[in-house]
This record gives C-alpha cells, sequence and structure tokens, in this order.
C-alpha cells in the first residue's frame, strides 16, 4: 500500500511543478508559493546553472558522462554474452547452495487462489504497467508536450510569425509559414528541439509496452499464459489440418472408387475453398470475464476480499 501513497505523493509533486511552471504568472497565482516555484524554475535554476555551474565543471566531469555511457555498454555486453546455465537433476545441488530455496516463491495469496497462481499474477500487472512502462511513457509526453508549448511561447514572444508576414512577406497560411518558423526554431533552439524528438520516439517505443501490458490486464492473462495460448494454438491448428487433409484424402480415395463423375471446371477447382480453410481453434480463456470484471479484479485482488482474508487467518 505504501507504494500506491507514494505514486500519489509523487504525482502530486509533479502536477505542483507543472502548474508552477506553465501557469505561475497568473494574476490569481500571485503572492503564493506557485509564483515562487515559477520564478525559482524560470529564472533563479536557470540562471544558477548558467553563471555558477559552468565554472565549477572540471575537464575530468565533462568526461564522466562519456564514463558512465562506457560502463554501461560493457556491464550490457557482460550480461548479454553471460550464460547462467542450465538447472539439471546434476547441477542442482550447486544451484541449492549458492541460492537457498526459502519456501517464498509461492506466497498464501496464491495458495488461497487453488492450484493456478495466474489470477493472482495478473493482479501485479496494473502496478507494473503503470510504474515500470506507463509511468515513464506518461513522463515522456510530457515532456515532448511542455517543451513544445515552450517553443510555442518563445515564438509567440519573439514574435516570429509577425516578422515573417510583415517584413518579409511570408503569405498568412500554415503551409508557407510552417517552413520559416522551423528553420528558426532549429537554428535557435536546436538541443531542445533534438530532446524533443527523442522524448516523442522513447513515448512512441513506451506506448507499445503501455499496449501490450494494458492488452494483458484487459484479457486477465499473463506473459507466461500468453506464450502458452500461442503454443496450444499452433499445436491445435497442425492437429485440425492434419485431420481435414486426413478427410480430404478419404473423401479423394472413395471418389476414385465409385462411378466416374463429370470432370470440375478449372475455374471452379481454383477458387474452391480449401477445406484447411474451415480450421478454426477458439481460445477458451475462463480467466477472461470481461475488460470491467478483469481490471475490478486487478484494482481489488481476490486475495484482499472478506473470504480469503477470513481463510487466511484460519490458516494462520
Amino acid at each position: 500500500m505504501a507504494v500506491q501513497w507514494l505514486l500519489v505523493c509523487h504525482g502530486l509533486v509533479t502536477l505542483l511543478v507543472v502548474i508552477s511552471f506553465l501557469c505561475g504568472q497568473w494574476p490569481i497565482f500571485q503572492g503564493t508559493f506557485i509564483e515562487r516555484i515559477h520564478y525559482f524554475i524560470a529564472f533563479g535554476l536557470y540562471d544558477y546553472f548558467r553563471y555558477n555551474l559552468s565554472l565549477s565543471l572540471s575537464l575530468s566531469l565533462q568526461y564522466t558522462s562519456l564514463l558512465a555511457v562506457a560502463v554501461g555498454i560493457l556491464l550490457f555486453l557482460l550480461t548479454s554474452f553471460s550464460d547462467p546455465g542450465t538447472v539439471n537433476a546434476e547441477n542442482v545441488s550447486l544451484y541449492l547452495s549458492a541460492y537457498p530455496y526459502d519456501n517464498m516463491i509461492y506466497s498464501e495469496k496464491e495458495y488461497l487462489l487453488g492450484p493456478s497462481t495466474a489470477a493472482f499474477a495478473i493482479g501485479v500487472w496494473l502496478g507494473l504497467t503503470i510504474t515500470v512502462d506507463g509511468w515513464h511513457f506518461l513522463l515522456c509526453i510530457y515532456g515532448t508536450v511542455a517543451i513544445g508549448l515552450i517553443l510555442a511561447g518563445q515564438v509567440k514572444e519573439f514574435k516570429v510569425i509577425y516578422i515573417l508576414k510583415v517584413y518579409y512577406g511570408i503569405e498568412n497560411s500554415f503551409w508557407s509559414l510552417a517552413p520559416h518558423v522551423v528553420q528558426w526554431l532549429l537554428v535557435s533552439y536546436n538541443n531542445q528541439i533534438l530532446l524533443m524528438v527523442f522524448l516523442a520516439i522513447v513515448s512512441l517505443l513506451l506506448s507499445g509496452f503501455f499496449g501490450y501490458h494494458a492488452h494483458l490486464c484487459l484479457t486477465n492473462t499473463t506473459t507466461n499464459e500468453t506464450f502458452k495460448w500461442e503454443e496450444y494454438l499452433s499445436w491445435q491448428t497442425k492437429v485440425h489440418e492434419a485431420k481435414a487433409s486426413d478427410a480430404a484424402l478419404d473423401a479423394c480415395i472413395s471418389g476414385l472408387s465409385n462411378e466416374r463423375k463429370p470432370p470440375v471446371s478449372k475455374w471452379k477447382a481454383f477458387f474452391r475453398r480449401s477445406r484447411l480453410e474451415d480450421v478454426q481453434i477458439v481460445k477458451d480463456n475462463f480467466y477472461d470475464k470481461g475488460s470491467f470484471q478483469n481490471l475490478h479484479e486487478i484494482v481489488f485482488p481476490l486475495s484482499t476480499r472478506p473470504p480469503f482474508s477470513q481463510a487466511k487467518s484460519k490458516l494462520g
């Protein structure tokens, strides 16, 4: 429960910073702490980094980022090419001596749910989606929108569009002004444009993970179950195709043994539907009780409901 409150506090602080940064100059916030936060972010912090930090940075600190990237790449390569090995009957004792079993792989909640732990495992997907993928995804989108609004404010403050129309005679249309405005932004704020593009690309990548995990939550399936369903459906498809092929072969043999029928037109034979196309495998996921019910089970897991709590107290 502490994690949820931590996320709520983090969201409130982020909302306070966003409101202070974007709306701190509004008359309604004059004389309040929101105006002070806005002044600190927009002017005080910028002046500090501009005048003080540039003096304190030495040559060694400038290469710290390169060293950090090199260490990260080295660790990535070491973990990519290292093989932890396969646990079998011969070496299982070595693994148990190095990593003793603590009987905590399955918690009491999972025992209460029965042999299958899928209903409990899906309960953690909402938190993982928000903290691992969804939060970073929303943060990248927020960064992209914030930088875009800042650049739009700079364009308005310096009256770039007005100068282009009055002094340069550019036609007052989006397609005529857009190339010149983009050119001015690239020349004046190239670093901000690069950061905004990077955040937009990362948000697109994270949105894919967010959508995949959201699909798992709405269908009440885990990643492990997804792969198992794919293997099962592939196997069932092959079995049904084999049965359909045997039935078609038997029909062909029986047709040859009977009286000779008039030949079928080549056009009809070409456009005739194959027997294998009739093979349909139905994915019967009995954990899927509808999107609303699935989300209800995630927000209010079965293990936290009164019957399970009473059973847990009896087991204790």
